[in-house]
């Protein structure tokens, strides 16, 4: 059986511009050859770079590429991987203050959060509804979007992909 492909997108949302050609190689090494992003500058903090990168290769590289990535200083990224008829997607996010937070992800891109994890907010909340809102907040990473989402907006001026083959 052949192996399943996925494909997704590393976006780096800010970097100091030294840390840039360490982690298209830290990219490279994860995909399994050499890549070269295309930097610009990171209008929302001064001094950072931003790249967006799309890959495929096997089901699980997402992983492997954030692992790859994180644990550097002054670093926020995602990694997206699409779900494949045969495996669900994935969707990881870091912070510098927060770390890294991952979330399985459904077809459209949704985050799906697992029955565990609801019963889990359940018990803890026990009853106070502000509680049971703080722990669906933290499953659905709400905290690291919050805070990546100003860094995502400087993408609004970016190159349009256009997608000529879909499926």
């Amino acid at each position: 059986m052949a192996t399943a492909q996925a494909r997704g997108v590393v976006y780096i949302h800010s970097a100091p511009r030294a840390l840039c050609p360490h982690l298209e190689w830290a990219v490279g090494r994860a995909i399994g050859r050499a890549v070269n992003f295309e930097w610009s500058e990171q209008p929302v903090l001064d001094g950072a770079r931003r790249a967006e990168f799309y890959w495929d290769g096997p089901v699980g590289t997402g992983a492997a590429l954030a692992t790859a990535i994180r644990g550097w200083e002054h670093l926020r990224f995602e990694v997206t991987e699409d779900p494949t008829p045969r495996s669900d997607g994935g969707r990881w996010l870091h912070t510098p203050d927060l770390g890294v937070h991952y979330a399985q992800t459904d077809a459209a891109g949704n985050i799906v959060v697992g029955e565990d994890r609801i019963r889990y907010a359940i018990e803890i909340a026990a009853g106070s509804p502000i509680e049971l809102q703080r722990e669906l907040d933290v499953a659905l990473g709400s905290a690291w979007d919050e805070e990546l989402e100003p860094f995502r907006h400087a993408s609004d001026d970016a190159r349009v992909v256009w997608l000529h083959k879909v499926g």
